[in-house]
């Protein structure tokens, strides 16, 4: 037995909160189309972001370890696949639309520069008199501009919904709004939940990776009250004594503590302001998905060690001042030589300026990739700057 697009999602609608977005009630795409005969909006969506170029790339850019010399080291990609899980969990249990969270997360990154946020503040720094550079909005520029895969339109012609969750950095201006529509103060409840799904990810997996990386051992760990939360209910579980072992088990209910302290939050607000619909979310007097103030006093400095110990290591900061040393003199040497660029970067330039085409040329490269380029044009002496 198979089911229609419309029977799916009446189905998918039955089941979430009248808080949540539903498909059926979508706004629309920029670019009309004809509905899908047995997908509904959010998941054509969702698929439609996993087939594209800029989110297989993400398979090879940095998350915090530009120089991989281990096959455990997160990648940008297993970063995206790891906070959408987490994400899909959150949305479950709050009868969120788990779809439209899905497609919100995978996108989110997908404008990222390679080499982490050293890179895209490099590029930020090369761009400051055109515009600048935001991995976010250049998320939008892939999703509305830049992927070519369809004739009748530039992007991916996602809904309004996505587009709109992926402009968390810009929904709470005065006015702020898409095709005639507000998007803030606050964002649908599934784009809360990305938001928040990213941050529960890079805290306990940025941790691991920097045990993995031996940045950090237990011990230095201790101090933490987020940390000594989790261990504790990581020794109220398994007895083990081996204090690395421990620590990895230790990262699941970093997690566990995380999503379940938003999810209790959240449902607390719920209670509270009622929201009826998704319009409700967004006016609501504060913001529906939430860490407790609990929580949020463990996790500041918690971020702090990760910042100091983890993206400020010197052995971290050394690889990833060298390999954004050399995507600077890739980006200067395509501003000088355009016609080294790839054949639609070239194409792009009459329309989007010389700057903005080789910022997005870069931008979309991979770690391997820039580095690739850097060998065949004779980029990389040697040398080590100060």
């Amino acid at each position: 037995m198979t089911y229609t697009r419309i029977e799916k999602a009446k189905r998918g609608d039955e089941h979430v909160a009248p808080y949540a977005a539903r498909s059926s009630a979508s706004l629309g795409r920029r670019y009309p189309e004809s509905p899908h005969p047995y997908r509904p909006e959010f998941q054509r969506d969702r698929d439609r972001i996993i087939h594209c170029r800029a989110f297989r790339r993400l398979q090879y850019k940095t998350q915090v370890f530009v120089e991989v010399i281990s096959d455990h080291y997160r990648t940008r990609l297993t970063h995206t696949m790891e906070m959408t899980a987490i994400g899909r969990t959150i949305a479950r249990a709050l009868r969120a639309n788990e779809d439209l969270t899905e497609a919100i997360a995978l996108a989110h990154d997908i404008g990222h520069s390679p080499f982490g946020h050293c890179g895209e503040r490099e590029l930020n720094k090369l761009m400051a008199d055109h515009g600048g550079f935001d991995h976010n909005l250049q998320s939008l520029r892939w999703v509305e501009e830049l992927e070519r895969r369809y004739p009748q339109f530039p992007g991916l012609n996602l809904t309004w919904e996505v587009r709109a969750g992926l402009r968390k950095h810009i929904a709470d201006a005065p006015g702020a709004e898409l095709d005639g529509h507000p998007i803030g103060p606050y964002q649908y409840i599934e784009a809360q939940i990305a938001d928040i799904a990213d941050d529960i990810a890079y805290q306990a997996h940025d941790v691991e990776d920097g045990l993995e990386a031996d940045l950090l051992t237990y011990e230095m760990l201790e101090p933490l009250a987020l940390w000594r939360l989790a261990d504790k209910r990581c020794r109220a579980q398994y007895d083990v004594s081996d204090a690395e072992e421990r620590a990895a088990y230790t990262i699941r209910f970093l997690l566990d503590a995380q999503v379940e302290d938003v999810l209790r939050t959240t449902a607390e607000r719920l209670t509270k302001h009622k929201p009826d619909s998704p319009r409700a979310v967004m006016t609501a007097p504060e913001r529906m998905v939430s860490f407790s103030n609990e929580m949020t006093a463990m996790l500041k400095p918690f971020r702090e060690f990760l910042f100091k110990e983890v993206y400020g290591h010197p052995t971290v900061d050394e690889s990833n001042q060298h390999g954004v040393r050399l995507m600077r003199r890739l980006f200067q040497h395509y501003v000088e030589h355009p016609d080294t660029m790839g054949r639609r970067a070239r194409e792009q330039i009459e329309r989007e300026g010389l700057m903005r085409s080789a910022c997005d040329y870069v931008a979309a490269m991979t770690d391997a990739y820039a580095m690739q380029e850097v060998r065949k044009f004779g980029l990389d002496d040697g040398e080590r700057e100060s």
